[in-house]
This record gives structure tokens, sequence and C-alpha cells, in this order.
């Protein structure tokens, strides 16, 4: 009887300690990241409300200015870390501070500052939510032979055009959009490449409005945050949308040929 139990008389089932592959971890603590960044969602909904907001802005605007003027490098890693932090845990204020980075820093490089908190945060949301439930999830999807199984086959087969597309449709809430490809197994550089090239059309438009707040705050007005939806903003955004869904549309149209 061997320690490994019986297996043959001249067979020994142990395996030496280091060849054996290292267990998973528990779901549990695989999870636990997320459930840290929900809590704070709830947490900051509440507390952070009005405390993030474009009053907020307007109230300590010298003291950011004065800020980057003295320490220009610790303003922008300041605002970028605080970036990430927001659109990581979800946290209600992303808005204004995109527009806060072009009040700062200017349309350029106001918007590359932006775009840059926005996808690191985003990227960090998506590898919590897909370490803790995607890649099971995932797997699930892949191996089903039902819908699940075919929407994760249509997801993968365009993905390119799928994750531009939810970051270019204004209608997709920002979070949404970092969930979503975590939980179909979409790979993390194609995600972080589609995220930072397409938000970058709206982060422009925000941050120009952002660039232009010295003078809203002279006229002790609030700025028009409907302007993307105006038609000359409107109409490139949703050209660019037809354009990443030109690839589904064509394949979908040759697979209807071929039956």
């Amino acid at each position: 009887m061997a320690r490994g139990g019986y297996v043959g008389r001249d067979t020994v089932s142990e395996t030496p300690m280091n060849e054996q592959s290292p267990s998973p971890a528990h779901p549990l603590l695989r999870r636990l990241p997320l459930a840290v960044m929900a809590g704070a969602a709830m947490v900051g909904a509440f507390v952070l409300r009005d405390r993030l907001g474009f009053d907020a802005l307007a109230e300590h605007r010298a003291a950011l200015i004065a800020l980057r003027d003295a320490h220009y490098l610790l303003a922008v890693a300041g605002f970028i870390g605080a970036y990430v932090a927001i659109v990581a845990f979800s946290l209600p204020g992303a808005t204004v501070a995109t527009l806060t980075g072009g009040f700062l820093f200017g349309t350029f490089p106001g918007v590359l500052f932006n775009v840059t908190g926005a996808t690191l945060g985003a990227v960090l949301l998506f590898l919590a939510a897909r370490w803790g439930l995607g890649e099971r999830l995932a797997a699930r999807m892949e191996a089903s032979r039902g819908r699940a199984g075919r929407i994760k086959a249509a997801i993968d087969e365009n993905q390119w055009s799928v994750l531009f597309l939810i970051r270019l449709v204004p209608a997709v809430p920002f979070f949404v959009a970092n969930l979503l490809p975590a939980l179909v197994g979409v790979p993390l550089h194609r995600f972080a490449v589609t995220t930072f090239l397409g938000i970058l059309p709206g982060a422009l438009v925000y941050t120009s409005v952002g660039a232009g707040l010295g003078e809203v705050f002279a006229r002790g007005a609030r700025p028009d945050l409907g302007v993307i939806f105006e038609p000359p903003v409107l109409l490139p955004l949703l050209g660019l949308c037809a354009l990443a869904a030109l690839p589904v549309a064509v394949k979908a149209l040759r697979k209807g040929r071929v039956a």
C-alpha cells in the first residue's frame, strides 16, 4: 500500500511536490476584488454624489489651478490616479472628471490624460470581473450548445467590431462596456486597445467643452453636456458606429449567400 493509494504492485501514485500544479485560488478569493469594487460603487453613489459634481469643480477651481501651476507633473499624476479610481470603482463623476481634464490641461494634452485614466480604470475593472466571474462564465458559454453558446460564438467572430461599437454608441453605459467583455472571454489586449480608441471621440468632445469652462464660470453658467447629441457631433459618431458595424454586416451577408 503506497501512501498515495494502491494502484498496482509496481506503480507509485505519488507526485513529487515540486511537480504538482498549483491549486486554483478559492472562488471567494477570486471574487474579492470585484466585490470590493461593487461595494465601493454602492457607497460612492451615496457619499460622493454631491462631492464629485460640477458645483464642486466650480468651488475648487482656483485651488486646482494653483496646484497645476505649482506642481504640474504631480497634478497630472494625481488627476490620472483619481480618474482611474473613479472608473475602476464605478464612482459618480466621470463626466466631471473629463471636463476637469480639459479645464486644467486644455483640449490637448487633456484628452490624452482623460483617455489614459479611463482606460486604466476600465482595465482594472475588466480584470477583476474576468478573474472573479468571467473565466468560468466564458468557458460555460463556449461549452454550451444552446443560445448562450451561439451568442459567445457570434461575439468571438466579431470581437473587434463589437468592442468598438459598445464604446462608440453613447447609449451604452461605460461600466457595462467594461464588464460585458470580461464575461465573454475577450482578450485583455483587444479590450484595452478598443477602449482607448473607442472612447477617444467622445472624450475629445467633452474635453474641449472642459477647456472652455473658464468662460462658463465667468458667466456663472453651466456647461452644455448635451452637445454630444447635437447633429454636428452625433452624426460623425454614428458614422464611426456604422464603420465599426460594417465587418459584421459583411460577414452576415456572406453567410446568407452561402446558405
